[in-house]
């Protein structure tokens, strides 16, 4: 137990380790907050730098940039509507509409704490039930992850703003897009029409970025002239009363994130839109609407996006396999510093969990200091000239676009969503399922495909996996449930059935 303690607190004992944790977490946050430029490819470009020092100073760093990293999306979120992550897509939607009444200062309090919150579950999870979430984890099979997928396609529901048939449409689209490129089991082409530059697919980050921030810098050029919103910025660390009406929603999204979290190949991402999806059927009576600025908007994604950190290490360090693409960056730098993540680690070095657990608690606690200062100079960015602002959209949606891949082809990528998603807004066409569709269009395929080849291409066989498997069971069932629940069938059901008690 004194071992135990003792890794835990080394890095709050040691300043070195502390600081680099710190700088870690505060470059991070600004890092996600600028589109295009992801956690990932810092913690992958930290690795060439920190080969060379020894593992705990090298993954105190790392913990920190993925820490900060996750959270800092959600700013350029909410005062621009460029989500800086996908994670932080799902917080655009009722984060702009609070910029834009003027409480910009409130919408990024809000989603500190509750990043702060949900950060805190995950790595509680982490700490005290790692071996358990992990088998759990370990039990999904390809049909498993294809039913996953199923239910976050079903998400248009929640995204599509009033219209399912244009939501429907739009996830559909997304899909299509997700599925341009080379075929990754047969090595064909899908979708290129013979065009050399789509071989390689369309980036996501150009999607997202297009889609969002270009989209509405071409929308905001019909109101160039219109004054800037000015931000009510007083109290920002939101009331203990606030806290306590949103913390039954927080423990629910914090619990959606570390177990979607904890699922190789998934990440914060679906856990946010699925945490969404959540908060948006639970909440009965929302003091303003979903999508014009509920804080049940803010609270459910972010806090689940940062629980879903904690959920990434479980299956990294019980059994070597990375919950998302920077855990498993993160398995690359244990390896080159001579340790073997995995069942054995837990075994042979449990100082090295221990001290990845405390790391994980100072970073987040570094999240919330560091992010609930400097909002009343981030919320300036709103207040400024609209022919300041446009422009700025611009340049930092083509230096996203372009830090991807280094590529011009996506910044023409990026150009033509960006005029596509414009003309969507314009007919009302829901921007939200095209990038949720492009995010599980891989997902999708790849494990449609292994689970039909595991049954030896019989349908028939797939059918009776998932109904003798009782995990398989269950998200089948949740499949059918929402599904119906989104059918004019459901609303009449509802209507009658609130009719009988009133009665």
């Amino acid at each position: 137990m004194y071992e135990t303690l003792l890794a835990f607190l080394t890095v709050w004992t040691q300043p070195q380790l502390l600081l680099l944790v710190g700088l870690g977490t505060l470059a991070g946050i600004y890092v996600g907050a600028i589109p295009g430029l992801s956690v990932t490819m810092a913690v992958s470009i930290l690795i060439s730098f920190t080969f060379s020092w020894d593992v705990y100073p090298a993954i105190s760093l790392m913990i920190g940039i993925y820490m900060g990293g996750v959270y800092g999306g959600s700013r350029t979120a909410i005062l621009l509507n460029i989500p800086g992550a996908p994670s932080a897509i799902a917080t655009a939607m009722d984060g702009y509409p609070m910029a834009q009444k003027g409480e910009a200062g409130v919408a990024i309090g809000v989603t500190t704490v509750m990043s702060f919150f949900g950060g805190l579950i995950g790595i509680s999870v982490l700490a005290l039930a790692a071996p358990f979430v992990s088998n759990f984890a370990l039990g999904f099979q390809p049909r498993d992850y294809f039913l996953l997928a199923i239910l976050g396609i079903l998400l248009v529901g929640s995204l599509s703003g009033g219209s399912l048939v244009k939501g429907i449409f739009a996830g559909a689209f997304g899909i299509g897009l997700g599925a341009v490129g080379m075929d990754p089991l047969t090595f064909t082409q899908r979708f290129t029409f013979d065009i050399p530059i789509m071989q390689g697919g369309i980036s996501f980050i150009a999607v997202m970025i297009g889609m969002f921030g270009v989209s509405e810098a071409l929308q905001q050029l019909h109101h160039v002239d219109t004054a800037a919103v000015k931000q009510k910025v007083g109290r920002i660390v939101p009331s203990w009363r606030v806290i306590r009406k949103y913390l039954p929603l927080s423990l629910q999204t914090s619990s959606i994130g570390v177990i979607i979290g904890a699922l190789p190949g998934t990440g914060g991402d679906i856990a946010a839109l699925m945490a969404y999806d959540h908060a948006k059927r639970i909440t009965k009576d929302p003091e303003v609407p979903f999508g014009e600025g509920a804080m049940e908007g803010l609270v459910a994604p972010e806090t689940a996006n940062n629980a879903a950190v904690g959920g990434a290490f479980i299956p990294m360090m019980t059994l070597g396999i990375p919950g998302d693409a920077v855990t498993a960056i993160m398995i690359g730098a244990l390896f080159i510093h001579g340790l073997n993540p995995g069942p054995m680690l837990m075994i042979d070095k449990p100082d090295m969990f221990w001290f990845i657990v405390g790391a994980l608690v100072m970073a987040n606690f570094f999240m919330l200091i560091f992010g609930l200062t400097g909002i009343r100079v981030f919320t300036k960015i709103v207040e400024m000239p609209r022919s300041v602002l446009i422009p700025l959209i611009f340049l930092l949606s083509i230096v996203g676009a372009y830090a991807v891949n280094n590529s011009i082809t996506d910044v023409y990528w990026m150009l033509g969503f960006g005029v596509l998603g414009y003309f969507m807004k314009h007919y009302r066409y829901p921007l939200g399922p095209v990038i949720l569709g492009v995010i599980l269009s891989r997902l999708l395929d790849d494990n449609w495909r292994r689970a039909i080849i595991s049954e030896r291409e019989s349908l028939p066989k797939l059918l009776e996996g998932i109904v003798t498997s009782p995990l398989s069971l269950v998200l089948f069932l949740a499949v059918i449930l929402i599904f119906v629940s989104q059918t004019p069938l459901w609303g009449k059901m509802k209507r009658r059935f609130s009719r009988k008690e009133t009665s």
